[in-house]
């Protein structure tokens, strides 16, 4: 799409979310331009349907999800520089009137935090996945040189995770935003760090400190980053002018730093051993069902945009065990919905179609990116989608059982298989081949006539 097609497809989506004036904030995730608007009436999500480059229309999460594809970074950014509106949140503008229920207040915290990051996670991941290639076919050496900058490169981002998201935390929650990343290096400071591993014991004004690894954590620093929004309000209040500049973030940093290390991270660590023991355990009880069940609901979950809500325990899955299962169980999803959009794509006459289908199901077994085989084509002739859901669920399953996980967050695809190898990868394996074959030949000779096309 030329640059001239970039901004002429800016302004009509601008235009049918209500302008300019209507959008409180924007940010994108891999596939979709999510708005935050003040008036949803103002928004005609049938018009946005229609126009060329945009696949579907989503009203999910308290966002207006407009599904682009691809190309969604190139939109995001001729919208942020041709239309007026701004890329991040207004903190002015952001009382629409409107009540929001829980979990769409949930969603677009949690997507606003990580949606932003998304692409430097999935680059790191991959080069991981790549260098565990390397070792385990004894192509590099773990005591190499290169090998050690290229790892310091992927694994430095999951390490330090806190650091970004503080940042990203500190934007969603309008608070300093230097502050913010200097209490996440505060949890990282390697005499901390080195503190944890020794279990030497701390204490603060007497007070003892219950060490715990922040690295690679994000329950903590974004709890933090909140509170700390909050009581930046207060000493903006309570502060003369005259010396808020620097009294301000001296008083954030004496309070919170402190604050985190003896309640605020201590409790998060707590809840976030919780709900991985809880997630474990959970999918222990029966791993075929819990993991067909997953495999089964996840096309939907993605369909909504509601995949966000589960990112912290992913993370929160590395931080505690090492390795994730729960993106594995749900990761042959990606080669299911490709497989079904394969069998369309062999099964019809229609060019457009063909060609729509073609390039959709090489999206998302090449790069893991299912919108456009989902709203494109699969969800459209509805057959696809459920069979592509069934093999889903069977791949889950299956994955479950053997248990598979990786070291990383990774989007299920060719280019990141190699990131899971390890415990159940043969399995792992199995299980994508069973996804995409299995859902490109039933919905071939079941799934998909081109009497759908002439209906629809």
């Amino acid at each position: 799409m030329s640059k001239k097609n970039y901004e002429e497809l800016s302004k009509n989506i601008v235009e049918h979310v209500g302008g300019a004036d209507n959008v409180n904030s924007l940010f994108h995730c891999a596939t979709r331009l999510r708005f935050q608007v003040k008036d949803k009436a103002q928004v005609d999500k049938e018009a946005l349907k229609k126009i060329n480059g945009v696949i579907t229309v989503i009203d999910s999460g308290g966002q207006i999800q407009v599904v682009i594809g691809n190309q969604v970074g190139d939109v995001y950014d001729e919208i942020i520089r041709s239309t007026g509106v701004k890329g991040e949140a207004n903190p002015q503008k952001a009382e629409t009137g409107e009540k929001k229920n829980p979990l769409n207040t949930f969603m677009e915290t949690i997507s606003g935090i990580f949606a932003p990051v998304l692409g430097a996670m999935c680059g790191a991941g991959m080069l991981k996945g790549i260098l565990i290639l390397c070792t385990t076919m004894n192509w590099m050496s773990a005591e190499s040189g290169t090998y050690m900058i290229l790892y310091a490169a992927a694994d430095g981002v999951f390490t330090f995770i806190p650091v970004f998201l503080a940042y990203t935390a500190a934007k969603k929650f309008n608070a300093d935003t230097f502050v913010s990343v200097g209490i996440a290096a505060a949890l990282v400071y390697p005499n901390m760090t080195a503190a944890f591993s020794a279990g030497t014991e701390l204490t603060f004004m007497g007070i003892p400190v219950v060490l715990v690894s922040y690295t690679s954590s994000v329950i903590p620093i974004i709890i933090a980053v909140y509170v700390l929004s909050k009581l930046e309000i207060v000493l903006k209040k309570i502060l003369p002018e005259v010396c808020r500049n620097f009294m301000k973030p001296l008083l954030s940093f004496a309070i919170m730093v402190p604050a985190t290390y003896l309640a605020i991270g201590p409790i998060a660590d707590t809840a976030g051993k919780l709900l991985a023991s809880g997630y474990t355990g959970l999918v222990a009880i029966n791993p075929a069902i819990s993991g067909f069940v997953l495999g089964l609901i996840w096309p939907a979950v993605v369909m909504f945009g509601l995949h966000w809500g589960f990112v912290p325990i992913v993370f929160n899955n590395i931080s505690q065990y090492g390795r994730d299962t729960l993106f594995t169980i749900t990761g042959p999803n990606n080669m299911a919905q490709a497989g079904a959009a394969l069998g369309v794509f062999l099964k019809t006459k229609d060019k457009e179609l063909k060609s729509l289908s073609g390039s959709a199901a090489l999206s998302a077994v090449l790069a893991g990116i299912t919108e456009p085989a989902i709203y494109g084509i699969t969800l459209k002739f509805k057959k696809p989608f459920f069979i592509g859901a069934v093999f889903s669920g069977i791949a889950g399953a299956i994955v479950a059982v053997v248990g598979a996980g990786a070291p990383t967050l990774l989007g299920t695809s060719i280019l990141t298989l190699p990131g899971y190898i390890g415990t159940g990868f043969v399995g792992f394996l199995i299980a994508c081949a069973i996804a995409y074959f299995g859902s490109a030949i039933v919905t071939y000779f079941f799934g998909y006539s081109d009497k759908m096309l002439e209906k629809e």
